[in-house]
């Protein structure tokens, strides 16, 4: 008796992905998304126009579209712009330049780190929002005042985001480079830096709606010009569109910054860290 073997099941070969269906799901997100968005601007235009919520609480889609001629010619929302962003790029930049520059130096030095952690660490702890009157009574309403405070919002994130990026620097390639005979410096700018390179831009990323914010804050506070001084006059009016616009504008002005950020990162930094 003679047992036949079962056929072999024919080879079946792989379909290549043609990338149709990840393009149709964005696709029918992004349509979803902007759907949402349509509805809740007709719900509110609705609600606006029927009198069920009194415009002094809330400014319909079309009200807030029709304040911005205004804005722009007679409350000069550019130049406050360029006062704002100015001040917010200020203390972000000095922000960024000392935060990494001691968190390099908590992060490479053991005694520095420990010596120096205590205080960082309870500065941080400081509510900001307690002493801004007592830094417009030390450096008035102008443009120091707002940098200062900028500075003091974003300075700490840059600090720690540092030294966690200096803690995964591989302490083989530091060998290597002590090896060559490179100095601290280039150790630094060579090694340190590169790797720590994730974290900073991390810090960056956050940092560049915290500056924004922290501007708007001082200003809203204490200031003679500025996207805030808008708000604040607006509010002072119960121009109820005028702050609504506002915040939309500084809303979308954030996000494309963001987006700016996220490009730089993706074209120029983390080119530099490979490099």
């Amino acid at each position: 008796m003679t047992v036949r073997e079962a056929p072999a099941a024919p080879a079946t070969t792989a379909v290549p992905a043609t990338g149709k269906r990840p393009r149709r799901t964005g696709f029918a997100i992004l349509g979803g998304q902007v759907l949402l968005v349509a509805a809740v601007l007709a719900v509110v235009q609705q609600a606006v126009d029927s009198g069920r919520v009194k415009r002094i609480y809330l400014a319909s889609p079309t009200e807030v579209l029709a304040a911005y001629p205004a804005l722009f010619t007679e409350q000069n929302l550019l130049g406050n712009l360029l006062l704002t962003l100015g001040e917010a790029a200020a203390g972000a930049s000095l922000a960024l330049v000392f935060g990494v520059a001691t968190g390099v130096w908590m992060g490479l030095s053991r005694n520095a780190g420990t010596f120096l952690n205590p205080f960082v660490a309870a500065l941080m702890a400081v509510p900001k929002v307690t002493i801004i009157p007592l830094l417009t009574l030390y450096l008035g309403i102008g443009a120091g005042h707002k940098i200062v405070i900028v500075f003091l919002f974003c300075y700490f994130l840059f600090v720690y985001n540092t030294i966690a990026g200096i803690k995964q620097v591989s302490a083989d390639h530091l060998k290597v480079a002590r090896s060559f005979g490179a100095s601290r410096a280039q150790l630094i700018r060579k090694v340190v830096l590169p790797s720590a390179t994730t974290s900073i831009v991390a810090a960056i990323k956050v940092e560049t709606g915290t500056a924004l914010v922290a501007a708007l804050f001082a200003e809203i506070t204490a200031s003679k010009g500025g996207l805030g001084n808008l708000l604040n006059r607006a509010v002072g009016v119960y121009d109820t569109a005028s702050v609504f616009a506002l915040v939309l504008f500084t809303t979308v002005l954030s996000a494309l910054i963001i987006s700016g950020v996220g490009l730089l990162e993706r074209r120029v930094l983390l080119r530099w860290k490979h490099s």
